[in-house]
């Protein structure tokens, strides 16, 4: 029997180097030289990614470690600094130890609102005011003509003409938010995600936020996210019923143009939404946006036990399920027992 080896090589598939008897003591040279004909090039997909620290700093609505735009901006913000420690000096002087709800052995307060079931109210107010700092600490005031509110507007009242220029206040900010949220009957959930499409967008398309554009890009950003978010999302004509001047072609171009600034990039992970729910409660702490405490009634002791039942059975199950696996990988060469050393 022969040592030969024969291949045929396709002009369409891969160039292979032929193996040939090679002398051992003579330098192996490999060729790498690629001929034209095989196609265009491909780049690989680890070529393509943008390395960690610049995606952490440019795309923070995609990566867990880096730091929100909003907590940046209200942290920079001089009025917010005063209002920290005025604050801090009125409760040192001011606050009596009986105004604040402590639990005891009768009665336990709890925070209602947890990362997988925010507090609805709570939330909207700590994204709003997130939007709030976004317009208020802007850079500069770069803008698209599809988010543009004179261009197109909303409602058929005269937009007035210093509307570009007039940063709106927190209120008008939570009453049109919380509109929407109440008439299209959407989640705590689909406002954390509202705030990661709108500083998504604004990473993407290199805008900012500022009183000519705040209303279509929040509008925009709610309704990308009652669709991704909710199960029975809500249609472009059901907003319409809502904003009664506007029309359904103007909503589907304001939301096709709103994906392909995103690059149609609407995933939102699971860490990274938890970052977002944390650094808004971080933001309600700085500004006295208190989250409700209620006291713990039977009902709630007895579904939080339930679960904490139900979670700590899967654990088991998860733990003996893979006891099962190492001891098969054991039993190949027989369970081994090391003597214990005593020091």
């Amino acid at each position: 029997m022969g040592n030969t080896v024969s291949c045929c090589v396709s002009p369409e598939e891969s160039p292979k180097l032929p193996r040939q008897p090679v002398d051992r003591h003579e330098d192996y040279q490999i060729i790498t030289d690629v001929s034209d004909d095989t196609g265009p090039y491909l780049q690989h997909i680890s070529d393509r990614e943008v390395p960690d620290e610049l995606a952490q700093e440019s795309n923070p609505s995609d990566h867990a470690r880096a730091s929100t735009i909003f907590l940046c901006k209200s942290q920079t913000d001089s009025e917010l600094r005063d209002k920290r420690k005025s604050n801090h000096i009125n409760h040192v002087s001011h606050t009596s130890p009986l105004s604040k709800k402590y639990s005891s052995c009768s009665t336990i307060f709890i925070d209602d609102s947890t990362v997988s079931q925010p507090n609805l109210k709570s939330t909207i107010k700590c994204v709003t005011l997130a939007i709030y700092y976004h317009i208020k600490n802007r850079d500069s005031d770069r803008s698209l003509d599809i988010f543009d509110e004179k261009m197109h507007p909303l409602s058929r009242e005269q937009v007035p003409d210093n509307y570009s220029v007039m940063d709106p206040e927190h209120k008008l900010i939570y009453r049109f938010v919380r509109t929407l949220f109440s008439a299209a009957q959407l989640t705590a959930e689909c406002a954390i995600v509202t705030l990661v499409y709108l500083e998504r967008l604004l990473t993407y398309a290199e805008i900012d936020i500022c009183p000519c554009n705040w209303k279509r890009i929040v509008l925009g950003a709610i309704l990308l996210a009652s669709k991704v978010w909710d199960d029975q999302a809500v249609w472009n004509v059901d907003y319409c019923q809502i904003l009664k001047d506007i029309t359904v072609e103007d909503m589907n171009e304001m939301e096709r143009h709103f994906l392909e600034l995103l690059q149609f990039n609407i995933n939102v992970p699971a860490s990274v939404y938890a970052k977002y729910y944390f650094d808004l409660r971080s933001l309600a702490e700085d500004n006295n946006l208190l989250f409700p405490l209620e006291p713990l009634s039977n009902d709630r002791a007895q579904k939080l036990e339930a679960i904490s039942r139900l979670c700590e059975d899967k654990y088991k199950d998860l733990s003996r399920a893979a006891m099962r696996r190492s001891f098969s990988a054991d039993n190949l060469v027989g369970i081994r027992r090391s003597n214990a050393v005593l020091s």
